[in-house]
């Protein structure tokens, strides 16, 4: 396996590499020029710092500039709730209004210029906010925020406005939210609720609104950051600090577009090392989708497959609707604090009635959550205090939550002692009191003693009866559903982010910083802005240390002949192009050739084709043929968004049929090379079937991983590169690289850098 090769490289020269992919230098970490170290080899940075964004959300300070106290003006209203807020959080506000003395009986300055002290925290209630930019830079004010739209997500026009604001905006050093955002970050957030809280990130303040009145469920918010456009702060920035702040169990996101890739998956990485769950919202799955949220906040969506596929890797769990999003931050807040013992990840459904028991089970299974069978000690332990006649193997029938005595309690305390249990749920599809009352009490007083995860689904449609508007939500320990689909969901993301968690090692620690030894052989095979022949790209292969299969490349029949010879029948024989991508469908690759002769005559055969098709060939390749194996693709593309890619699947001439790949953002590990597999539908042929061995696994993640360290050391000059097909041999025989293609797309970068 390809090792870390940790050196050094200038920093200029990292730079030049970067630039001469089209992109810019590595940022600043909190002002300061990125070191040597926090890059990778492909110039990208391996570190981010968190924004100080205290005194945004407690600033001791606020300037309205715009603000206003006249009846019927949108920005009295925006001013009269700047104004409370200011007061909740012990702020001191400053109206900025050229024609006004006071603004809600307080002294009004013309200008930011004009104000008494130097403020936190600006926000401008203005239309072309560009000028008061420069004047809050020479105030020293911190933070600013933009509620003006007609910006990027209007268009070209709006994209330079937006452009030139965002450039002002790094030269002036202060930190801007916005534009095209709202006050959403000052709104009334309840104190009076306990337990880890919800940070909440949304780049429409509507969508979080689902999110933010959670707090009427009992469910407690501690921030929430309408990051609109993103000119300057962006959701990464907030995933960032949000996973540093101690109240903070989980964070809730609503994402349109991501603005810088590596910059989300950096914060993302911050945030699985300390263990804070992020639950996204991402549309842009389908092209409708995408469409409207670049007209809506004027960024890249990426290709969706890429960012989810970042997403898993890093931990973040992605939902598709709010009431998911919603409910499954909700548990994740509640259960930060619990901790999942090995082996204690069984699911117990209790359940008042057989049939919802059984129902629930069945789309629990299905979605994956394990409900182990209790053992024959537990079972009659339960039927201490539940009849003989019912089931308690799991789920577990009380046939009626005992009412007058104790036994409820028992039953509930026997079932979380078992060690294999890490959550009870109970589904309740109705009220039926007094049983679901004295039901409810008996699993908050529970929950309340036990580490382990306890969820109730109220199913009543009504939701105003006390065992849930009371019990229930009055209790910070239970999670409680509306839904059984969203129990679920929210029960398995709790579940599989425990186990991610504990396994998580940052890949970022361990990413290349300088070049392998196999970087300068390989840089010499590109040409710029071309397709190499098959031949070229294998040689690239060799370069990195992929395997390829014996042959040679002749350009006369008495040299396929004598090739044939050396390479050892039975051959394979194709055309080598620098154009040809699909030799198999013009015929160009002919296969179990045994003979001289036959050698000889497709030699002539091959060339009048490429003749007949016009295709300028570099020779003919004369192949080891090899049989017995799986064929796999392994390739890479360049994602606007994130990056060089890498990609894993079922290869051969269905590829693009069967599209069963898996795909990795760099720099990842040989644990994630390995989940790659278990991604593919088609696993099991890897595994061996119907008689054929298994496959030497262990060699296709290594040309996995050899694969990503050209794409990372490659960036910027390699466009697209194809593994297909990928020959993988039986247990311990390696995996050979049959066909190759790649394409260049740039000016290759200088031998020195």
């Amino acid at each position: 396996m390809l090792g870390s090769t940790h050196g050094t490289l200038t920093t200029d020269s990292r730079r030049a590499r970067v630039t001469a992919c089209g992109e810019q230098p590595a940022p600043a970490v909190h002002g300061r020029p990125a070191a040597t170290d926090d890059l990778d080899v492909s110039g990208r940075p391996l570190y981010a710092g968190v924004p100080e964004l205290d005194r945004f959300f407690r600033p001791e300070s606020v300037a309205v500039v715009g603000a206003s106290d006249a009846e019927g003006r949108p920005n009295t209203g925006i001013t009269r709730q700047l104004l409370a807020w200011s007061e909740r959080v012990g702020a001191r506000l400053h109206p900025v209004h050229p024609t006004r003395q006071s603004v809600f009986g307080i002294p009004c300055v013309p200008s930011v210029a004009d104000l008494p002290e130097q403020v936190d925290l600006a926000v401008l209630l203005v239309s072309d906010p560009l000028p008061v930019i420069e004047e809050l830079a020479e105030s020293k004010v911190k933070f600013a925020v933009v509620f003006a739209s007609g910006f990027a997500e209007t268009g070209v026009e709006g994209a330079a406005a937006q452009a030139r604001l965002a450039a002002a905006v790094a030269r002036s050093g202060l930190r801007l939210l916005g534009p095209n955002t709202n006050l959403n970050a000052f709104e009334k957030f309840r104190d009076d609720l306990d337990g880890p809280a919800i940070a909440l990130i949304t780049q429409s303040g509507h969508q979080g609104r689902p999110v933010f009145t959670m707090q009427e469920l009992g469910v407690r918010l501690s921030h929430w950051a309408p990051t609109g456009n993103e000119a300057d702060l962006e959701t990464a920035d907030f995933i960032s600090y949000f996973a540093e702040q101690p109240e903070v169990g989980a964070i809730a996101c609503y994402v349109e577009g991501l603005k810088d890739g590596r910059s989300f998956l950096l914060a993302a990485d911050r945030a699985a090392r300390r263990g804070v769950p992020v639950v996204a919202v991402k549309v842009g799955r389908t092209e409708t989708g995408a469409r409207t949220a670049a007209s809506h906040t004027g960024k890249l969506t990426g290709a969706d497959t890429v960012v989810d596929a970042a997403m898993r890797q890093y931990g973040v769990i992605r939902v598709d609707g709010l009431d998911e999003l919603q409910d499954t931050a909700a548990l994740l807040a509640r259960a930060r604090t619990r901790t999942l013992a090995p082996g204690a990840d069984g699911v117990v459904v209790y359940s008042i009635s057989g049939g919802t028991g059984a129902h629930f089970s069945d789309l629990a299974t299905e979605a994956g959550l394990r409900l182990p069978r209790l053992t024959e000690a537990k079972q009659a332990e339960l039927h201490e205090w539940i009849p003989e006649y019912l089931d308690v193997s799991n789920p577990v029938d009380n046939g009626g939550h005992p009412v007058g005595d104790w036994r409820g309690r028992k039953i509930i305390d026997a079932i979380l002692a078992d060690p294999s249990v890490g959550v009870l749920i109970c589904p309740i599809t109705g009220p039926f009191p007094p049983m679901s009352d004295k039901l409810a009490q008996d699993l908050v007083d529970a929950a309340e003693q036990t580490d382990k995860l306890v969820c109730v689904v109220w199913g009543s449609p009504v939701g105003t009866e006390s065992a849930y508007r009371e019990t229930l939500l009055g209790s910070s320990r239970v999670a409680t559903f509306r839904t059984f689909a969203n129990c679920i969901t929210a029960v398995r993301a709790h579940l599989e982010h425990a186990r991610f968690t504990s396994f998580y090692r940052s890949p970022f620690d361990e990413a290349p910083r300088t070049p392998s030894p196999s970087f300068r052989k390989a840089q010499a095979l590109m040409r710029p802005n071309e397709q190499l022949s098959e031949h070229a790209a294998k040689q690239l292969l060799r370069a990195y240390g992929i395997r390829v299969p014996r042959e040679q490349l002749v350009t006369s029949a008495a040299a396929a002949v004598r090739a044939a010879g050396l390479v050892g029948y039975p051959v394979v024989m194709k055309a080598s192009g620098a154009q040809l991508a699909h030799k198999t469908e013009l015929g160009l690759v002919k296969v179990g050739l045994t003979s001289a002769s036959q050698v000889r005559d497709t030699y002539r055969e091959l060339t009048d084709i490429a003749r007949y098709e016009g295709a300028s060939l570099d020779g003919v390749l004369v192949c080891q043929m090899v049989e017995a194996g799986v064929e796999m693709v392994v390739g890479v593309t360049h994602d606007e968004l994130f990056g060089p890619t890498v990609t894993v699947g079922l290869g051969g001439v269905l590829v693009e049929v069967l599209r069963d790949t898996a795909v990795r953002v760099p720099p990842f590990g040989e644990e994630q090379a390995r989940g790659m597999l278990s991604e593919l539908r088609g696993r099991a042929l890897l595994d061996g079937v119907r008689g054929r061995p298994p496959a030497d696994l262990d060699a296709l993640v290594e040309v996995v991983l050899r694969v990503q360290r050209m794409a990372l050391e490659l960036d910027g000059e390699l466009s697209e590169l194809d593994i297909n097909p990928l020959m993988v041999l039986p247990r311990g025989q390696g995996a050979v690289a049959l066909d190759a293609l790649a394409v260049c797309r740039s000016a290759p970068r200088g031998a020195g850098s």
